[in-house]
């Protein structure tokens, strides 16, 4: 039996691709074999997605779920068992692609004896950017992470929040048109995680598109226009958080200036009688909530786990 199995890829022809979809994957699979070829875990099945330019996606799902999977698969470090995936129109596979990327990952590995200046001199060398545009982009984005009295304090002395805002600035170093950010909250206390999520709206607002993968609930309703739950390596949910979040059996409607006699009354006998209508709509549920309905009825041991 062979050892390796290869890829069960599709054809090498690239279709057309929208120029307003930064991120792309069409029927995108994994599967992770043993030694032998055999086949050992799901890790991915069958991933329909589309990011589109500017806006900030959420990638969510528990441990097991393939998003790590999905974001090795992107950037080109994995190679598909079924399906394809396209960045900025490319095949993911496509290294010319990663020079508008820029990746926080989960567990940043920087060289923790050089300062944050050095350390962002380093990655723009990497880029082949000269020494003074370096230094213009390396003070900017010390400035913008909020490291301005840290710049030269070595980053062993850091906290894990500094770290992880260090991080950023580094995933910035080349002025990427795409950013993908993994849990870039971790380690942050509230004052912190919530001038990262502000940067991040930020970096959206400036043109940037944003893929987040994070475990924070909270910090993916706070600052996503559009997520999708993967749980077991299949894609449970997608759409925008707002309409997500609607519970759609539920109507609230929200008035003032109106007489106790008038409260029970439907909205138009509200406006009849002089009342205002300030808003008639569906209450919300939250992210946690709805992350929980998913995945909560595939208890562990029903359905083989995803790596």
């Amino acid at each position: 039996m062979s050892a390796t199995t290869a890829p069960e890829v599709e054809s090498p022809e690239t279709p057309e691709v929208d120029s307003d979809v930064v991120i792309e994957t069409r029927n995108l699979g994994k599967v992770y074999r043993d030694f032998w070829g055999r086949k050992k875990v799901a890790a991915l099945k069958a991933l329909d997605i589309e990011v589109k330019k500017g806006e900030i996606f959420g990638l969510l799902g528990p441990n097991g779920s393939g998003k790590s999977t999905t974001i090795k698969l992107i950037q080109g470090l994995l190679f598909p068992t079924s399906g394809r995936a396209f960045v900025f129109g490319k095949e993911a596979r496509d290294v010319t692609k990663n020079e508008r990327i820029g990746y926080l990952p989960e567990e940043s590995y920087l060289y923790k004896f050089l300062n944050a200046e050095e350390t962002l001199d380093f990655y723009g060398r990497l880029f082949d950017m000269p020494a003074e545009v370096r230094r213009e982009r390396s003070d900017k984005l010390i400035r913008m992470v909020g490291l301005n009295n840290a710049r030269r304090r070595q980053l062993r002395e850091y906290s894990k929040g500094m770290t992880r805002r260090i991080g950023l600035a580094q995933a910035l170093i080349n002025e990427p048109d795409l950013l993908i950010l993994d849990e870039p909250t971790t380690g942050m206390d509230p004052i912190g995680s919530r001038e990262m999520k502000d940067l991040i709206i930020r970096l959206r607002d400036e043109g940037k598109t944003i893929l987040l993968c994070s475990h924070q609930l909270a910090d993916v309703q706070d600052v996503c226009d559009r997520v999708a739950i993967l749980h077991l390596g299949e894609l449970r949910e997608l759409g925008r958080v707002d309409e997500l979040l609607k519970v759609r059996d539920v109507t609230e409607v929200h008035a003032k200036g109106l007489s106790d006699e008038l409260k029970g009354k439907i909205a138009e006998l509200i406006r009849n009688e002089g009342g205002e209508v300030v808003t008639i709509d569906n209450p919300t549920t939250t992210m946690e909530e709805l992350f929980l309905d998913i995945v909560q009825d595939d208890r562990p041991g029903s359905r083989p786990s995803a790596t």
